[in-house]
């Protein structure tokens, strides 16, 4: 095993500025140091001052960047220091934000003492943090990820102008409230037909997940219908599909609420990323293997409150909930 890295010293950086001054490369500077040499480029990157208002100063000074590497491992122990802080940030990652959502929130919240998101990340990888096991906490918490196998399914026959070329640009760009995506979350086939609907507002990223005995399009159409036909109109406006069989029976959607149906091209699911962004968030607690008969529906109202009730930095840190809420007092 190597030694324990130590942070170069105040002399170490001044005889890297009359290095640098003197025009040595960084190889050389570190060979002379006994140190990495990408630990020497990153000193030189990291360190690097420049003066908006005076352009003329411009380089690497040894007194300025030992100020400026102590004051960021200051940052780091923040968490460390200031316990009313680090009991929040225990909370949060606890209750299944990841540090980005965490950081976010403070600067959304104008919080006055907050922390970033990479001193969050490092906390967690600190000794502190390793002890609580919060890493198991992250979305990545696995060892490794297993790619993303696309569905196999035989293409129904869908109208024309149902597709998604004819959707308005309004929803596209999201412009407009009311507009959803759907899909079907599938798990192994050995625990039966059982899977999940999830719905998703386009604007406000607002989450509803249903659970279905099977893929028969009858019923999970219907249940689609029971769940957004008390919305207001302009709260459903349409819903982005893909064309999967359980979509079949779109023409009863709409004439049963008058919910405009879109549908996606043939294998084109980024088409509506949005629900597939929220299925890949989902599967933190509704993983493949999982079993569905030990699974209620609300299980599920639990999760979407998980995910609406999370902040969002695409909602400018405000979460699904609050936008939705939002939007329809609106309408």
């Amino acid at each position: 095993m190597g030694s324990k890295y130590h942070h170069l010293t105040l002399d170490e950086r001044r005889k890297i500025e009359r290095w640098r001054q003197a025009k040595v490369s960084p190889c050389s500077m570190a060979k002379a140091l006994g140190r990495h040499r990408s630990t020497i480029f990153r000193e030189l990157k990291r360190n690097h001052f420049k003066d908006d208002q005076w352009p003329d100063i411009n380089g690497y000074y040894a007194v300025a960047a030992h100020g400026d590497s102590a004051k960021r491992r200051s940052r780091k122990r923040k968490l460390i220091k200031y316990a009313d802080l680090c009991h929040l940030v225990d909370e949060r990652i606890k209750a299944g934000w990841t540090p980005e959502q965490i950081a976010g929130r403070m600067r959304f919240e104008n919080a006055a003492l907050r922390v970033c998101q990479e001193t969050i990340y490092r906390y967690i990888y600190s000794k502190e943090g390793m002890a609580k096991e919060l890493w198991w906490y992250l979305p990545t918490h696995r060892k490794s990820r297993k790619p993303r196998r696309s569905r196999k399914r035989l293409p129904p026959k869908f109208n024309r102008h149902v597709s998604i070329l004819f959707r308005p640009d309004t929803v596209a760009h999201r412009r407009e409230f009311g507009h959803w995506e759907g899909d079907l979350m599938l798990f192994k086939q050995h625990f039966g037909q059982s899977n999940v609907t999830s719905l998703v507002e386009r604007m406000s990223r607002f989450t509803v997940l249903l659970k279905n005995a099977n893929r028969k399009t009858k019923p999970v159409l219907g249940k689609v219908i029971e769940a957004i036909r008390h919305l207001p109109i302009s709260s459903r406006q349409s819903i982005t599909f893909d064309r999967g069989t359980e979509f079949v029976g779109w023409p009863h959607l709409q004439a049963e609420i008058g919910t405009q149906t879109w549908f996606c091209d043939p294998s084109a699911p980024w088409q509506k990323g949005t629900v597939e962004n929220t299925n890949r968030r989902a599967r933190r607690w509704l993983h493949r293997q999982l079993d569905l008969k030990h699974v209620s529906q609300a299980d599920l109202k639990d999760i979407c409150d998980r995910l609406n009730d999370t902040p969002r930095k695409c909602l400018a840190w405000k979460t699904p909930a609050e936008v939705f809420k939002q939007k329809m007092l609106e309408t």
